[in-house]
């Protein structure tokens, strides 16, 4: 049986059994310069250990929304409050990853890793912190890569090196922008897993943008399924799999059905 959220559509709520971490309320967002409404009325929380995805068409608003809550954009209306805090720019309890590793070619792994204590904490904390990067780096299995600089890594090893200078401030959510939409195939399964093993391991929140179906059923809690521009919130799919996933559940009935469900919800909303 497919769950799904009671809330209304652009409401979302936390799981019960989980501590709040992050909450958007109203969230709006109108470019200035074009007056494109890219964002109108998007509410949901997370809970602490979840992961949820978001999925919708091109220019739905979908990298807009995970912009708000990185801090780097401001919303227009609504608030966004991570930790009990506002959310009014870019913060040290906020991990980000995109679709590209941005390793800086010049630098080791690990000094890529620590670089962002370094850049704020300084080159006596980044040193410090050294010790934290190599136990990260054993985490998703890159131990004996400490010294290799980025053109000497694969993209799947410069990806997890990325998942280690996104964890190694600590932070309370991790908003991923389509990390492995750039692997092939094999690689983005074999990653995706990773991801998981990892967000478990440690009781991360994730929040992740994606263009992939089968990539929001395999890892997520929940999907929360876009409308197009203005971008709100359809419909929130609970994806009531068992945990750990495996990619065999891809070749499950229950499985193909939930995929089947949420592409006909994007298709349904396209043709609105």
């Amino acid at each position: 049986m497919i769950l799904l959220s009671t809330a209304t559509p652009g409401t979302a709520t936390a799981d019960s059994p989980r501590a709040l971490v992050y909450e958007l309320s109203d969230v709006g967002k109108t470019y200035a310069r074009n007056k494109v409404v890219a964002l109108e009325n998007v509410s949901l929380t997370l809970g602490k250990g979840s992961f949820s995805s978001v999925i919708g068409s091109s220019g739905c608003g979908k990298s807009t929304l995970l912009k708000i809550m990185a801090g780097l954009i401001p919303p227009t209306t609504g608030r966004v409050v991570l930790q009990g805090r506002p959310v009014t720019g870019a913060r040290r309890d906020i991990g980000m990853m995109f679709q590209q590793a941005t390793l800086f070619p010049w630098l080791t792994t690990v000094e890529n890793i620590v670089l962002p204590i370094r850049i704020r904490d300084g080159r006596a904390a980044a040193a410090r912190a050294r010790e934290q990067a190599h136990d990260l780096l054993e985490v998703v299995g890159l131990k004996g890569f400490e010294t290799v600089y980025p053109n000497e890594l694969s993209g799947g090893m410069a990806q997890r090196a990325s998942i280690c200078r996104m964890l190694i401030t600590e932070p309370a959510v991790l908003l991923l922008d389509e990390p492995f939409s750039a692997l092939d195939e094999l690689s983005r399964d074999f990653m995706n897993m990773e991801l998981q093993r990892i967000c478990t391991e440690r009781d991360a929140t994730a929040f992740l943008v994606t263009h992939s179906i089968p990539e929001a059923v395999i890892l997520s809690d929940r999907v929360l399924v876009m409308k197009p521009r203005p971008g709100r919130l359809a419909e929130i799919v609970e994806i009531d799999l068992p945990r750990p996933r495996t990619l065999d559940m891809v070749t499950t009935p229950k499985f193909g059905k939930l995929v089947d469900y949420i592409r006909n919800l994007l298709d349904k909303e396209a043709d609105a």
